[in-house]
């Protein structure tokens, strides 16, 4: 039997069209982000130098291979929509199937309203200090948590979020476009800065290779080369996040898809990430010397401010279009997520339906409501969230590596057109990885542990679920 045909999922309705490039740039750009433009310096700073959160970056990206190369055999077997639903349901229950489910959901989709407020963000404090852009901020409309909230930065913010928001009613083939174009732009952004630093920098500025520095809002903590490394390893799994944008969609993939590259699709963006990282990392850090680069709020941009104004514009047009590549990555995997729930009668009914164009109607209205919501909320808003949002993306992937290595057991026949590197070995390492960066989010004491505030939030969201899911059950007994 062709593998490529053999997995084929009986709901109709989906389009057919996402390549093997789609699905690479879809993880791609939801990994990527903007991230690297505002945070560069901070992890400097956490390292103790660049030479630090290289490795770390390196170290965290082949620390994940394991749970990427898992969701590339599940999907390979099982190509339907938010996967990892029926993954966990078919190996350790419906109630699990929808715990796991309603954290990824979280993780996921609160990112889509985070990056709606970075636009925002560096619209208002970057864009609006170019000359004759002073009136971006000539109005404003509140002060919420600390921070001011100006009309023309959020009704730009908002553009941005519609036009996203209106490619993912359209089907998955637009917002895949929208996707291939920002992955060339981040490409782009990595060029400007190695070219920058091979003009103007020199390897000697990365020196010296440990140091305890005060930035702008970071500090070092870390004593020694092996302490900075760990200060900033505990933070790349957030900073990797998206990688299982890939499967959520695989309903979608061309008919033509070859299942067997497929698989390896997931590691490839992970490496292709990690690279991108480094790079970046490496270039910054050398332009000039790395404990002057980090004197900067922003210093990626701050430094190329100084050397180029033309380069410093290019780069945060740059920065600004990157918060779309998540914010579409995780728009449509969410709803995925939200549709496999539907369809599993997790979620109400009216969450499995699909619309003409053939993108589950129901799942896009609640993701744009919450998308559209992100603009107003202030750039200090989210901010417990994103390790919440880290917690809730790594236990599902954990609990997505225990239910494969359960399958290998208890559905040996079905079709793996992928496998996992080493077998059941290969699989343990994923669950292993997870449950340790599981245990830094949550353990007590740990650079990395959720605060009282953060756990108010996960408790509100599992009520939150806990509530839908008893209206879902009351309706069907109905």
């Amino acid at each position: 039997m062709d593998n490529n045909k053999q997995n084929e999922v009986p709901e109709a309705g989906m389009q057919k069209t996402l390549s093997l490039w789609n699905f690479f740039t879809i993880g791609f750009g939801a990994i990527i982000g903007t991230g690297w433009v505002l945070l560069v310096g901070d992890w400097m700073i956490l390292g103790g130098g660049p030479v630090q959160a290289m490795i770390a970056f390196m170290i965290g990206a082949i620390f994940l291979l394991p749970i990427g190369a898992v969701f590339g055999e599940l999907t390979a077997a099982i190509p339907v929509s938010g996967g990892i639903v029926e993954y966990v349901d078919r190996t350790f229950g419906h109630n699990m199937s929808y715990v796991t489910g309603w954290f990824l959901a979280l993780g996921n989709g609160i990112l889509c309203p985070w990056e709606a407020i970075a636009i925002s963000t560096l619209i208002s404090e970057l864009f609006a200090e170019l000359p004759g852009l002073g009136w971006l901020n000539s109005v404003k409309l509140y002060t919420i948590l600390g921070a001011d909230v100006y009309l023309y930065p959020t009704l730009i913010s908002l553009a941005v979020a519609v036009y996203v928001i209106s490619l993912n009613f359209r089907g998955a083939s637009s917002a895949a476009k929208l996707q291939s174009f920002l992955t060339k732009a981040l490409l782009t952004g990595m060029l400007i800065a190695m070219v920058v630093s091979f003009i103007k920098g020199t390897p000697k500025n990365i020196l010296p290779t440990f140091e305890q520095v005060q930035g702008p809002v970071t500090s070092t903590s870390a004593n020694n080369m092996f302490q900075g490394i760990i200060s900033v390893l505990v933070m790349t799994p957030f900073f990797y996040a998206g990688f299982d944008t890939i499967p959520q969609q695989a309903e979608e993939a061309s008919a033509d898809l070859d299942w067997q590259k497929f698989g390896r699709i997931i590691s490839a963006a992970l490496l292709a990430s990690g690279v991108f990282y480094m790079i970046c990392i490496y270039s910054f850090g050398t332009i000039i010397p790395w404990s002057k680069f980090i004197e900067n709020s922003v210093p990626a941009l701050a430094v190329l401010k100084r050397i180029n104004m033309i380069l410093y514009v290019v780069m945060l047009v740059i920065g600004t279009l990157g918060p779309m590549g998540p914010m579409n990555s995780f728009y449509g995997a969410t709803s995925r997520i939200m549709l496999a729930m539907g369809r599993k009668g997790q979620l109400p009914e009216s969450f499995s339906e699909l619309d003409a164009n053939g993108s589950p109607r129901m799942a896009n209205i609640v993701m744009a409501v919450l998308t559209l919501v992100g603009p107003f909320l202030g750039k200090k808003m989210l901010v417990p969230l994103t390790n919440v949002s880290a917690l809730a993306f790594i236990f599902s992937c954990t609990m997505v590596c225990f239910a494969c290595l359960k399958m290998r057991r208890t559905e040996p026949d079905l079709p793996r057109p992928y496998k996992v590197p080493g077998g059941k070995v290969g699989i343990s390492l994923g669950c292993l990885a997870g449950l340790i960066v599981v245990g830094l989010l949550v353990i007590p004491g740990s650079p990395a542990a959720l605060n009282l505030v953060e756990w108010s939030i996960v408790g509100a969201w599992l009520l939150v679920g806990l509530i839908l899911m008893f209206i879902s059950k009351s309706k069907k007994k109905a």
